[in-house]
């Protein structure tokens, strides 16, 4: 089972290297686990005044955009006959 070349880079740009040995289900968790980390990162934030409340909205759609492997299915994640099954 492979991961196609863009999820890997997708990966890579949010600081995720993915292992050999790692499947995607333990991939899209880490990945998870990081866009938590972002959303509470910016909600500090926020409440720290350091983002507007009527901007927030903006940020967490900026970070949503930079976490769209979290909404694909894991079949798309593969290349190759794995990706059929």
């Amino acid at each position: 089972m492979r991961l196609r070349p863009a999820v890997v880079e997708a990966l890579a740009s949010l600081g995720i290297a993915a292992a050999a040995d790692e499947s995607p289900e333990q991939l899209r968790e880490r990945l998870n686990e990081r866009y938590l980390e972002e959303v509470r990162a910016l909600k500090q934030r926020q409440q720290a005044g350091e983002i507007p409340l009527r901007d927030y909205a903006r940020h967490v759609q900026s970070l949503k955009d930079r976490f769209t492997l979290l909404g694909l299915p894991l079949a798309s994640w593969l290349e190759g006959p794995a990706r059929d099954r």
